[in-house]
């Protein structure tokens, strides 16, 4: 009877991977590098794909497509601000454990609808899932509004978007995705990643990396502010000193 039931249970786990396993993503990008020069304002990354199948496709529900992209994630410390006598001072202060420097969800539907919410505690898809923050000081008794506060920030700042109804599917086989770098990027690596849904679960999944890096002249300061930090403050003193002399110049020719 034992033995029974454990192969019945094996052959279901076996035609659970089988069905799993009847959707898979081919991906594209139309570039894998961004370039940060001293002119940059912003990319588009446009993500494409297709869903590659074994059996037609099934007609119990309808197939969604989310699509994340996050920057490098490092510690935040958000501090809270009063007036007190009339000036704004900072008062209490939590840190962050860990926040992706931006974060871009786009989904083919409302959130909600696409994904379960059991399925975003497990991936860790939407913008308060990807943040992530363990403790606070005791005194602090609503830690969960510093982190509110970073979303909101970031959020206006367009570091952090979400995008329902962003990817578009046709077919039930093809879908296209875009999505708005802004100018103010941290260089490193981008994860991106693609999840097919049905019901609200995840069905497949796909990741790749978008390598986005300084190039030109803002590569040179950047590496020189690392290496060489008093040559690069001496260049900056000069820099400063020159443009202050040119325009008191300019300023005295104008005046004559």
């Amino acid at each position: 009877m034992i033995r029974q039931c454990m192969a019945i249970a094996l052959a279901c786990l076996a035609f659970a991977s089988i069905a799993q396993a009847e959707e898979d993503i081919v991906l594209g990008l139309n570039q894998t590098q961004v370039s940060i020069s001293t002119n940059f304002n912003g990319s588009e990354i446009i993500i494409f794909g297709a869903v590659k199948r074994e059996t037609p496709i099934p007609n119990t529900s309808q197939l969604q497509v989310v699509v994340t992209v996050s920057g490098p994630s490092k510690p935040v410390v958000v501090r809270r601000k009063e007036k007190k006598f009339g000036i704004w001072v900072n008062t209490d202060a939590v840190e962050v454990d860990r926040a992706p420097s931006f974060y871009a969800v786009a989904t083919s539907g409302p959130l909600r609808d696409v994904l379960s919410r059991v399925e975003d505690l497990r991936y860790k898809i939407s913008v308060p899932r990807a943040i992530r923050s363990v403790g606070a000081p005791m005194d602090i008794s609503d830690s969960a509004a510093f982190t509110e506060a970073l979303i909101r920030i970031r959020t206006k700042a367009n570091q952090y978007q979400l995008n329902e109804a962003g990817v578009s599917v046709d077919q039930q086989t093809l879908f296209r995705a875009n999505v708005q770098l802004p100018a103010a990027l941290v260089e490193g690596d981008y994860d991106t990643r693609i999840f097919l849904t049905r019901e609200g679960k995840v069905i497949a999944q796909y990741n790749t990396l978008i390598d986005v890096r300084k190039v030109g002249l803002e590569r040179w300061l950047y590496n020189l502010s690392r290496e060489q930090s008093l040559i690069y403050g001496l260049l900056s003193l000069a820099i400063a000193i020159a443009a202050g002399w040119l325009a008191s110049a300019a300023f005295a020719m104008i005046r004559r």
